[in-house]
């Protein structure tokens, strides 16, 4: 492996909403990945959030296809609500969507992925299979499958909780993918971690939120009042900071960023 940076590396930012996806772009990411509710891992975001990404950027808008949190074992019903957002998608002008539905023996899902695939295709959208791909029973067979239902990335961490842990299986999911397909390492990657993954890995493009917490406005607080399950902030909002965009791509491509 080639560890010496001989491209410009490329950033993908996890957008939670309009105002973190123009900040994405404001930093210099190449692509959007739009989603809501990360704390619960992402889901797809609603159409007005669609719209007014659309509206407001020139940087590729990939979507998020994922009806709801858990699992990648869907019903029938859900699998329509993915054909439903995808051809929203469509119709707004996205560039590309995410997407992963999974067998409940850990395999990918092959006849639903590509009818997704297909949908997408045949308008000119790009699709990137995400981190079901890490839940899989065996990541080396999966990333074939991949590769013949026809998406262009894999958003994975190489099956761990963080792409620094897995570095080695993203490092072996490279070699056995040989140009075939992307691998884009996401989870856990900040300024502070991406060299040294890139390094180590050979990557050429990466995956991160790069997200801060700004703390609410709200004069009056209520404080004995929780509205989520989550034992967070109940005031403070998460978004992407362009500053942090702009750090990631600099830690990433040193000398070879102007």
């Amino acid at each position: 492996m080639n560890n010496e940076l001989s491209t410009i590396v490329q950033l993908e930012v996890c957008a939670n909403s309009v105002t973190s996806a123009i900040a994405a772009q404001d930093g210099g990411a190449l692509r959007v990945e739009l989603c809501e509710n990360l704390s619960e891992g992402g889901t797809t975001p609603s159409y007005g959030q669609l719209l007014l990404a659309r509206k407001n950027l020139h940087i590729k808008l990939f979507v998020l296809i994922r009806p709801r949190r858990g699992d990648f074992l869907y019903t029938d019903l859900e699998f329509e609500v993915m054909q439903a957002d995808i051809r929203s998608c469509i119709e707004i002008g996205c560039d590309g969507i995410v997407i992963g539905i999974l067998n409940a023996d850990g395999t990918v899902d092959k006849p639903r992925c590509t009818e997704l695939v297909r949908m997408a295709k045949q308008w000119g959208l790009g699709v990137t299979f995400h981190r079901a791909f890490d839940m899989c029973v065996d990541q080396y067979q999966a990333l074939e499958d991949i590769i013949e239902i026809g998406c262009d990335r894999i958003l994975t961490s190489g099956g761990k909780p963080t792409a620094i842990e897995g570095a080695n299986v993203l490092t072996h999911l490279v070699e056995k993918a040989a140009g075939r397909i992307s691998i884009m390492p996401g989870s856990g990657i900040t300024e502070n971690n991406v060299a040294d993954l890139i390094h180590f890995t050979g990557v050429t493009e990466i995956h991160s939120s790069a997200r801060i917490s700004n703390p609410g406005k709200m004069q009056y607080k209520k404080d004995n009042l929780l509205m989520s399950d989550n034992f967070t902030d109940e005031y403070g909002v998460d978004v992407t900071s362009a500053d942090r965009v702009r750090a990631i791509l600099k830690a990433a491509n040193g000398k070879n960023l102007k």
